[in-house]
């Protein structure tokens, strides 16, 4: 919990978040890992070629190749980066590899000049990311293959959602907005029906904290749900420190902790 304060605050920060993904012991390996995210990618969930853009670990030619000469990507869209942004390890020792990641571009219009995947938040959104598990580090970091490698891919539901749904923030999908709607609505300022119009004339801090409740009740029904109960140590002080928050958000917008925490619980799922 030690960026908790972001949430609320970024577009896709949360405490919780759903992964979907893909595994490979073994089995089939970068090539075909590479085409079945591009066919998901493009034929099942429709996103447009031009909306997509790749980045490669920056020696890792065979995935380049992949990309441009096998899937038939344009090569204007893949993109080679270092180590902190496309390789990975479990920790100092242990596999590890290079990984590639798929980007959805906002601003296509904005063109080729100056793109910087790894750090324009605001045009890109990295959404899809497969590991290429090919090696074994050793403790003085020499490392040697694989006998079976293998392939790890995570895909994020709340990423997903916002780019298939066309909204600004993951706070805006299905997943999330209609509990920020049902806090709104008991909100004792609030008038009307339409609760998502009267949410965006709200002022930037009361859309944080309701942000706020909205990914806390979540994660919190989850936990609970796993058998997690509140407590000073370990994921039960993660969870009571939700409902602290959780609780505080409430009041600074004049809800009712309990009516709003009920209500939050039967909207999300």
């Amino acid at each position: 919990t030690n960026d908790i304060e972001n949430v609320g605050v970024t577009a896709r920060h949360h405490t919780f978040f759903e992964m979907l993904g893909n595994f490979s012991f073994g089995d089939y390996f970068k090539e075909q890992a590479c085409f079945m995210a591009w066919q998901l990618s493009t034929e099942v969930y429709n996103i447009p070629p031009s909306r997509i853009h790749v980045s490669v670990f920056e020696t890792d030619d065979e995935a380049y190749a992949i990309w441009t000469e096998k899937v038939g990507v344009d090569k204007r869209h893949v993109h080679r980066l270092g180590a902190d942004d496309n390789f990975w390890a479990a920790g100092p020792t242990g596999p590890c590899g290079p990984c590639t990641e798929l980007y959805y571009d906002f601003a296509p219009e904005n063109g080729y000049d100056a793109i910087d995947l790894a750090n324009d938040d605001d045009r890109f959104l990295e959404f899809y990311n497969l590991v290429f598990m090919e090696m074994n580090r050793a403790a003085d970091g020499s490392t040697t293959p694989l006998e079976r490698k293998c392939i790890d891919t995570g895909m994020g539901l709340e990423r997903m959602a916002q780019v298939l749904q066309g909204v600004d923030n993951n706070y805006e999908t299905d997943l999330l907005f209609p509990i920020i709607e049902t806090m709104v609505q008991l909100m004792p300022s609030s008038s009307g029906d339409d609760m998502r119009a009267i949410y965006t004339t709200l002022d930037e801090t009361t859309q944080r904290y309701l942000k706020v409740i909205a990914d806390h009740t979540r994660a919190s029904i989850n936990l609970l749900s796993d058998g997690v109960l509140p407590s000073n140590v370990g994921r039960g002080y993660v969870l009571r420190r939700l409902i602290r928050r959780t609780v505080r958000c409430c009041r600074l917008i004049g809800v009712d902790a309990s009516k709003a925490v009920e209500a939050a619980a039967e909207t999300a799922f």
